[in-house]
This record gives structure tokens, C-alpha cells and sequence, in this order.
């Protein structure tokens, strides 16, 4: 598991790659809230494009960062994940909370 960071203007763009599961969970929410805090950013986008896999954990992951971000007063926007990863995050009732995009908007690297 990777995660690469981009900040476009108040929006932190985490792309996310190879599987989440129990076993990276917890660096990969550390990880985001660490950047959240350090640049101060509103919102987040979560790009999937790259995840091969995703179980519970990850669902758990996108629901933390949708309240921390939500408490800050921002948004969160899950973008561009492939047909189970979107099936898993459907099903877990994300998208009646956030906004799902498909885009290949790429961003300065930070």
C-alpha cells in the first residue's frame, strides 16, 4: 500500500494504491489526518484508481476522515475506483454521504 498526496488549494487529494485492509488501516488513516493537519486543508478527495483491494477496514478508513473532515467543515469526494472497490463502498452506504466522481484530473504532486 502507497499514498501519494496532492494539495490543490484546500484540498488534500490522496491517491491510494494496492490493497486496504486490516493491515494498513491504521497507517493509512495516520497518515491522511497527519497531512490534514500539517497543511491545513478543508477537504479531501480519496482517489481509488489504483486499489486492487478492499475490505472493511477501508470502508472504516473513508468513514473516519468523512467525520474529521466534516468537523473541520469540509468535504470529502471518493474518485475513480474500480467496479468491486465501488461495489464495497455502495453497498457500505458512502455515496449517500459523499460525492463519487470518475475524472482524470491530475494534480502538482506535493
Amino acid at each position: 500500500m502507497e499514498t501519494i498526496f496532492y494539495i490543490k488549494g484546500d484540498t488534500l487529494v490522496v491517491d491510494l494504491s494496492g490493497e486496504i485492509d486490516h493491515h494498513v488501516a491504521e497507517k493509512i488513516r495516520n497518515d491522511i489526518d497527519d497531512e490534514i493537519k500539517l497543511y491545513e486543508t478543508k477537504n479531501l478527495i480519496m482517489d481509488f484508481s489504483k486499489v486492487t483491494f478492499m475490505d472493511s477496514s477501508g470502508v472504516g478508513v473513508v468513514l473516519g476522515r468523512y467525520k474529521k473532515v466534516g468537523e473541520l467543515g469540509g468535504t470529502v469526494t471518493i474518485r475513480n475506483a474500480d467496479r468491486l472497490v465501488k461495489q464495497i463502498l455502495d453497498m457500505s452506504g458512502i455515496f449517500s454521504l459523499m460525492k463519487y466522481e470518475e475524472t482524470s484530473d491530475f494534480t502538482t504532486k506535493r
